[in-house]
């Protein structure tokens, strides 16, 4: 069975299938806070879609970081790490990118098991 969440006219959020959940790609909501600022609202949100899959943190397979400037990789990170649970950490992978919006510092892709 595949389900949709918070489907649009252009993406769905989140799509569930086979007791995976893939995420659309991650932004913060308020684009005038910092790197760390802007990354722990992007983790808020994983967290509340992940919840909405039936998932959670301890169960991400897999983590895809897009920061619009590699410097900001380290503070990142600090965040990330306080985030992420000991033990559970996902494979991932971290690159600069132009993102779709020049205030966009960060977007996460997250997928994870059920």
């Amino acid at each position: 069975m595949l389900q949709r969440y918070e489907t649009g006219p252009r993406m769905s959020e989140m799509t569930v299938h086979h007791g995976v959940c893939y995420l659309a790609g991650q932004i913060a909501e308020d684009v005038t806070a910092d790197i760390k600022g802007q990354t722990r609202q992007v983790l808020a949100e994983i967290d509340r879609l992940l919840a909405l899959g039936a998932s959670d943190k301890t169960k991400i397979l897999r983590a895809e970081i897009f920061l619009a400037d590699i410097g900001d990789f380290a503070a990142m990170n600090e965040v990330w790490d306080g985030w992420v649970a000991p033990g559970f950490t996902p494979a991932r992978a971290t690159v600069e990118a132009k993102l779709a919006c020049p205030d966009w510092k960060i977007e996460i892709v997250v997928t994870a098991a059920i």
